[in-house]
């Protein structure tokens, strides 16, 4: 589906994270997804490249003396030159310190749902919760990604993260339950009752942290580490592979800090509601792909006493979708 043949007046969702931007439309009463890598690679710029580049049909921009590839391509690119892929956004926020920041985040927008037909378009898009222990530029990396909508011609809202995992995926039971999405550049965590949050929070420690640790341990590209990941890693135990089991050590480092932080964040908490039944959790984002990863959660989590009584601890059908499709739903509601 390109640009050309969208419907302009229904409204999106859109899950603007560290390592991808996920738009969600309502086709036919069902949502479709469309996703782009949230990166980006520099290469000198020059006529015959950009040439060679508009007729492979590369998605790239032209930034002073650079050609600044982004999204998918860019890691296609990273591979052939060996490289890091650049990020816009780090620990789940716009990254103060890359230039190309917020030209690479509209470039994508843009690629993603164009510009607003003249009718509007409500869009709704996420944002992360404020991290435990720490301080986020959450209001500037809100503002930002308003701004850029708002000047593609849409009527932008944002959404925190986890209770855009509640809208998604907890329908079933009246959207009350604990959402945990582990992504990126940081894991969020949110309890709601009929839709309202309850306790919102992150922690900075999800995919990138285990990429980058990992990296540290074995010498290897963190890129490289990333797609590992994210194609063919379990979280089975230890091998003898040295690369496998550094994942495994720093994955089950998040674990332990994403159970501890949901003990203490729930027993902090002074608006804790009374519930008459136990609540479903939910585990979603793309770094709770491997297989194994709820499991090795549900394990963590048996010895800790939680201030709430789980009915169950279920892994999403859709992890890189939840977040855009429940923004989809805040925008249609």
């Amino acid at each position: 589906m390109n640009n050309a043949e969208l419907d302009r007046s229904q409204p999106l969702g859109l899950d603007i994270g560290t390592s991808r931007i996920v738009v969600a439309r309502s086709v036919g009463g069902k949502p479709q997804y469309e996703a782009q890598l949230n990166a980006f690679v520099t290469l000198p710029h020059s006529r015959l490249t950009e040439s060679l580049l508009r007729g492979e049909g590369v998605f790239y921009e032209v930034q002073g003396r650079e050609i600044v590839v982004a999204g998918n391509d860019a890691q296609k690119f990273a591979e052939i030159l060996h490289v890091e892929t650049r990020r816009p956004m780090l620990n789940g926020v716009i990254n103060p310190r890359e230039e190309h920041a917020l030209t690479v985040i509209r470039s994508i927008l843009l690629k993603l749902i164009g510009r607003d037909g003249g009718q509007t378009q409500k869009v709704t898009f996420s944002v992360p919760a404020p991290p435990i222990g720490g301080e986020a530029s959450i209001a500037y990396h809100e503002a930002s990604c308003r701004q850029v909508l708002t000047e593609l011609g849409y009527e932008a809202q944002p959404i925190v993260e986890g209770l855009a995992v509640i809208l998604g995926e907890m329908e079933s039971s009246n959207f009350t339950g604990i959402a945990i999405s582990c992504g990126s550049g940081l894991s969020n965590v949110c309890l709601a009752v009929l839709s309202l949050p309850v306790v919102s929070f992150s922690i900075p420690k999800a995919g990138d942290f285990i990429d980058a640790q990992a990296a540290l341990a074995t010498g290897e590209m963190a890129i490289r580490l990333r797609v590992l990941k994210e194609q063919s890693f379990e979280l089975d135990g230890f091998s003898g592979d040295r690369v496998q089991n550094a994942i495994t050590v720093y994955y089950d480092d998040m674990i332990r800090s994403l159970v501890e932080a949901l003990r203490e964040g729930l027993a902090a908490s002074g608006r804790l509601p009374k519930l008459d039944r136990p609540i479903p959790l939910v585990l979603t984002g793309g770094s709770t792909m491997p297989r194994g990863f709820r499991q090795r959660f549900e394990a963590a989590l048996r010895p800790e006493h939680l201030p709430v009584e789980l009915s169950e601890i279920r892994l999403s059908s859709e992890p890189l979708y939840s977040t855009a499709r429940g923004a989809l739903l805040a925008s249609l509601c």
